[in-house]
């Protein structure tokens, strides 16, 4: 099974807002794929189907970002689910806006919901898809920053993002990930 992770805050003030590109993408995938997060165990909201090209469970952590890995290690426990068959998807301020950046390994970057996962996983070792929030615009607090909505102007410039990393993930099905990441790393 393959399971997709979106990281954010749960919430209706938190929807739609920097932080939350990860549900974003879930909520993408899920409406791809004909599915709804209707499920929840271990403190997150989920959904499995079976595919023809196999099992998979979306799932959106509702710990918030910082102790994420505390929902996602009992999941994959429970469900018997590899670290090498799970996605990870997140907001990253280094990249910018609507970008995707997909790598297999990495350090937090200071990201503390990646910080929680690596601890809670015991591996920098899991694939990630990155999409780009750019950084707060001067003067304006990184809390406060990530924790803003999109504007109008660029919310259509954030779908296509979201739509673009669902359809990466959707592939990661059929392809191994350094393949996935060969085809949609943005240059």
């Amino acid at each position: 099974m393959k399971l997709f992770i979106g990281l954010g805050n749960p919430g209706k003030q938190y929807e739609h807002t920097h932080h939350n590109v990860g549900f974003d993408t879930i909520d993408a995938l899920a409406d791809k794929w004909g599915m709804t997060l209707n499920q929840e165990k271990f403190n997150a909201a989920y959904a499995t189907a079976h595919r023809p090209e196999g099992k998979v469970m979306l799932m959106k952590p509702l710990t918030y970002m910082n102790i994420s890995g505390e929902a996602v290690r009992p999941m994959m426990d429970y469900f018997d689910i590899d670290v090498e068959d799970i996605v990870v998807i997140y907001d990253d301020m280094d990249l910018d806006k609507g970008k995707l950046r997909l790598r297999q390994k990495g350090s937090a970057g200071g990201h503390n919901g990646i910080k929680s996962l690596i601890q809670h996983l015991g591996t920098q070792n899991f694939n990630r898809v990155r999409v780009g929030i750019s950084r707060p615009p001067q003067g304006m607090k990184v809390p406060d920053y990530v924790l803003s909505r999109f504007s109008k102007e660029e919310m259509p410039a954030m779908q296509e993002a979201f739509s673009t990393a669902a359809d990466a993930c959707a592939f990661f099905l059929e392809k191994p990930f350094a393949e996935v990441m060969n085809k949609y790393n943005q240059k």
